[in-house]
């Protein structure tokens, strides 16, 4: 009777008819971000940026000086016909494919011995005693204070930047690859070796595919690291590629060509780094599962 009285209370019933309500509009939502949440994503993103640079051409246009001096900064305008410039140049092509075959070639070199040096570090004390000494004195130094002295070893200043690169890629891959190769479970291992599994198989079948995730987070870092230093060893002793496009620029008080060497450069790495997300996603499928 009591039971029947409390179903019957408008109070309850109010109560448990708000309660499912709330529970069919989180549904719905749930449903429209699932299906609509990358275009939500888009506007935002691009609010922000319009946003962004409206801001850009209030403090150009107005030559604002607070504390900031933007007399001299270009207009978005002035950019974008600088950029339409650029873009029907066969130089501008030429110093970005430049740049792109030194990132190439350099990253990749950095990968596979950051990759090979990394698990060694992290999987054998001896190579750890032996290597870790020098990899924790070296790291710190920038890659740009190396340029003096790399064209000094190297014949060439064509190679001399490519080191700088390399070493900019070079050690967030090896320490990244250290801390993943690290944090393999050991209970895997153990199972692997239980079963007879070598050290060989070991290596590649379980401390590999565990440490993925480490390995492709310092290959990221790397990449803008790795870019950063290139257009360092560009601007200082480079004679093609587009940092020594921006720094002829600016050389040339060509302040607009500047901003547009600065966005290249920007939307390069960032282009490169999610090329470096995208090859990952299939080779994680495993994580996903």
């Amino acid at each position: 009777m009591n039971e029947a009285a409390i179903s019957m209370n408008p109070g309850t019933r109010r109560r448990v008819g708000a309660r499912a309500g709330s529970t069919r509009r989180k549904a719905v939502r749930r449903a429209v971000r699932g299906r609509f949440g990358f275009v939500f994503q888009i506007l935002t993103g691009g609010a922000a940026i319009a946003l962004g640079i409206l801001l850009w051409q209030y403090v150009a246009s107005h030559g604002t000086h607070f504390y900031l001096d933007f007399e001299n900064v270009p207009t978005p305008r002035d950019v974008g016909s600088a950029l339409l410039g650029a873009l029907q140049t066969p130089d501008f092509y030429a110093d970005v494919g430049i740049s792109v075959l030194r990132i190439a070639g350099s990253f990749g070199i950095a990968a596979i011995l950051g990759v090979a040096i990394g698990v060694a570090i992290g999987r054998f004390r001896w190579f750890r005693w032996a290597f870790m000494p020098y990899i924790e004195i070296v790291r710190p130094i920038p890659a740009i204070t190396w340029i003096p002295l790399a064209i000094l070893i190297w014949p060439t200043t064509e190679e001399s930047i490519l080191f700088i690169t390399f070493l900019g890629a070079f050690f967030p891959i090896v320490l990244n690859t250290i801390q993943g190769v690290e944090a393999t479970p050991s209970a895997l291992i153990n199972a692997a070796r239980t079963l007879g599994a070598k050290e060989w198989n070991v290596l590649f079948s379980v401390v590999l595919p565990s440490a993925l995730p480490s390995i492709t987070s310092g290959a990221a870092i790397g990449m803008g690291v790795s870019w950063f230093s290139l257009v360092a060893g560009e601007m200082i002793g480079g004679r093609a590629g587009i940092g020594y496009y921006t720094w002829n620029a600016y050389q040339l008080i060509q302040y607009s060509n500047i901003v547009v060497g600065m966005i290249t450069i920007g939307l390069l790495s960032t282009l490169s780094t999610r090329l470096i997300y995208l090859m990952r996603y299939p080779l994680l499928r495993w994580q996903r599962a």
